[in-house]
């Protein structure tokens, strides 16, 4: 059978048969001003409220069988390493397809999807409630349709809800189901790991992790471009993406420093907020700032101070309109009005330069 997904399928494939928030904008706000302010993307019952996401730098498969706790824990040690999170996994065959699959809990593995899908909170509620999610690609290919059972083929065949799909941004998966179905399914425990390394070249922590597990893995480096996708329907995937768009509303302004912001205030949402000094959400704006300064990125009808679809265009607005594209001593008085320190706007330029020679 082909696979949906393609290249890590001999991996998840069961050999036995199976299948800083540091700162924050603080310049007084003119007197006009829009509506927006924190607020919650979901309480939804089953599944935790999202407080931060967490952008994965690093997957890593084990060769088709688990990952050992040491493993895990070496992984877990190295420099700079934030997050790391082991899943289960394994190839199964969906409506006749081989499709890799991970069986994860949703409260927490929401916040390693891209920003669009970990605010879909009905689809962690779903995953929930022990149906599956797919790709919007897996979703399209195999015609499958949300509310309706599907037969899913693994060491056993249990038949599952589809209960939508969201942009996944893992290359080779295709299909999230809870952790109980995953369990009933034969899927394999610690099958794979992803890993959230600020601040250091994910190059670098690919080869690290690859020396760790050893020959048979498969460690893919996400930040390559030929892994980096768009979300539904051409919308950003990723903060990389929500950079870039926002940084083309503000002519002169590179998304590096969109990029460098980001990761001082928040570590990429990392740290949401609130500060000491009450500043919110991933790019970490005071409320009041917030209030001239919020955009409603992803047109859902309110400027939510939490949402990187509105926080970050909404920091692109602010930086623009203190001059920052016009680059030179006006991008750096800009900075400086994002927080006024001379150690931080030359923190963020610094990273600027950092992330346009990585990503050129």
């Amino acid at each position: 059978m082909g696979s949906t997904s393609g290249g890590l399928y001999a991996a998840l494939t069961d050999d036995e048969g199976g299948s800083g928030a540091e700162t924050s904008p603080r310049a007084d706000p003119p007197p006009s001003g829009g509506p927006g302010g924190p607020v919650n993307v979901t309480d939804g019952g089953q599944v935790a409220p999202l407080r931060r996401v967490v952008p994965p730098d690093v997957l890593a498969v084990g060769g088709g069988r688990p990952i050992s706790a040491a493993r895990l824990a070496r992984i877990s040690k190295l420099a700079k390493v934030r997050d790391a999170v082991a899943v289960a996994g394994g190839a199964v065959q969906l409506q006749g397809r081989q499709v890799n699959a991970f069986a994860v809990d949703p409260s927490s593995f929401r916040s390693w999807t891209p920003p669009g899908t970990a605010k879909k909170t009905e689809l962690w509620s779903a995953l929930a409630a022990d149906q599956f999610v797919v790709s919007p690609a897996a979703a399209e290919q195999l015609r499958l349709s949300r509310g309706f059972p599907y037969p899913v083929v693994a060491r056993t065949v249990p038949s599952l809800m589809m209960g939508g799909s969201g942009a996944l941004g893992l290359p080779g998966i295709d299909m999230l189901v809870s952790k109980r179905a995953g369990t009933r399914m034969g899927l394999i425990p610690n099958v794979a790991v992803l890993v959230n390394a600020p601040g250091v070249s994910p190059a670098k922590v690919t080869t690290a992790v690859t020396r760790i597990l050893g020959r048979g893995s498969n460690v893919v480096n996400l930040h390559e471009r030929k892994y980096q996708t768009s979300g539904d329907g051409g919308r950003p995937g990723g903060y990389l993406d929500l950079y870039k768009q926002a940084a083309r509303s503000c002519p002169g302004l590179s998304w590096t420093v969109l990029a460098a912001i980001g990761q001082v205030e928040s570590d990429h949402g990392r740290n949401a907020g609130p500060s000491s000094a009450g500043a919110l959400g991933p790019m970490q704006f005071m409320p009041a700032t917030w209030k001239s300064y919020g955009v409603d990125g992803d047109n859902d009808g309110k400027a939510d101070i939490m949402n990187p679809f509105d926080a970050i265009p909404g920091a692109a607005k602010y930086l623009c309109a203190n001059g920052a594209g016009k680059g030179g001593q006006q991008l750096y008085r800009a900075v400086w009005h994002y927080n006024h320190a001379d150690w931080y706007v030359q923190k963020v330029l610094n990273l600027a330069r950092a992330y346009a020679a990585r990503f050129r």
